[in-house]
C-alpha cells in the first residue's frame, strides 16, 4: 500500500570479543550478503582483563570500520562472565551492589573509549538487570536493550514510547530451543510485524539450519526488511 512504512530488521551481533572475532566478522560479512547493512555490535570489553586494542588490534580496527559503515556499538557487560559464585547463568551484575555495579560498568567503558570506540548503548549478558545497573545506565549511554524492548536513556521529542520489540535468538545454545528455532524464527518473520529484532550468537555458525531459517526471513519476505540498528531503533542517531 503507498505511503505504508517499510518492515524493518534490527540484528544484533552478541559476544565480539578477540576469541569470538573470526566467526563475528564471517555473520557479518553473511549479513552484507543479505542485504542488512546496518546492524548492533555488542562487544565484550575485558573478557580476559586485557586491553582491547592491545589484545586484538586487528578486531579493534575491524570495529572502528564497522561503525563508519553505519554499524552501531554497544557495550556488553564487563567480563561477560559471573563476578560473584551464585547460580545467575551468564546475569554478569546479580549479586553486586551498588559500588560494584559502578566499578564493572564504568571499567568497560573506559577500555572501549580508551580503544577508540566508545559505546553508543548497553546490553546486559543474558539480559539480566538490577535496579542498580538501570540507575546507572543514563550516565554513559544513549539506550539499554531488555529482551522485550530497546530503552532510551533520553526523553523523546514528541513524548512517544516505543512498542514492545521481542530479540529472537536462534536458541542454538540448548537442545531444545535448538530443534524448535529455525521455525520459531520463521514464524516471527511472518508474524512479528513493523520491527523484527534479531539476536546472533558467534555460535550460530555452526548451525546451518538456523542460518538458513533467517537467510528465509531476509530473503523471502513479501516484503524486504530494511536493516536499522538499535541507534535508529530509539531515535538516538
Amino acid at each position: 500500500m503507498e505511503g505504508q512504512a517499510s518492515p524493518r530488521i534490527a540484528v544484533a551481533l552478541h559476544d565480539i570479543e578477540p576469541a569470538t572475532f573470526e566467526r563475528c566478522a564471517m555473520i557479518r560479512d553473511w549479513l552484507d550478503d543479505h542485504g542488512v547493512d546496518r546492524v548492533t555490535l555488542l562487544v565484550i570489553p575485558a573478557s580476559d582483563l586485557h586491553p582491547l586494542d592491545a589484545r586484538s588490534p586487528e578486531m579493534t580496527g575491524w570495529l572502528t570500520e564497522r561503525r563508519r559503515a553505519g554499524d552501531s556499538i554497544a557495550q556488553h557487560g564487563f567480563q561477560h562472565r559471573r563476578l560473584r559464585r551464585r547460580r545467575s547463568g551468564g546475569a554478569e551484575f546479580v549479586g553486586l551492589d551498588g559500588r560494584e555495579t559502578k566499578s564493572a560498568l564504568d571499567a568497560g567503558w573506559r577500555v572501549l573509549k580508551l580503544a577508540g570506540i566508545e559505546p553508543d548503548g548497553f546490553v546486559a549478558p543474558a539480559y539480566a538487570y538490577t535496579p542498580a545497573l538501570r540507575r546507572l545506565l543514563p550516565e554513559r549511554f544513549r539506550w539499554w536493550a531488555g529482551l522485550l524492548q530497546v530503552h532510551r536513556t533520553f526523553p523523546s521529542a514528541d513524548g512517544a514510547h516505543h512498542r514492545l520489540t521481542p530479540a529472537w535468538g536462534m536458541g542454538t545454545e540448548r537442545p531444545l530451543r535448538r530443534i524448535l528455532s529455525p521455525a520459531l524464527i520463521r514464524g516471527a518473520g511472518l508474524l512479528c510485524g513493523q520491527t523484527m529484532r534479531v539476536d546472533l550468537h558467534p555460535a550460530d555458525l555452526r548451525h546451518p539450519r538456523h542460518m538458513m531459517a533467517l537467510e528465509w526471513v531476509l530473503d523471502h519476505a513479501e516484503r524486504r526488511r530494511e536493516a536499522i540498528t538499535y541507534d535508529e531503533l530509539v531515535g538516538a542517531s
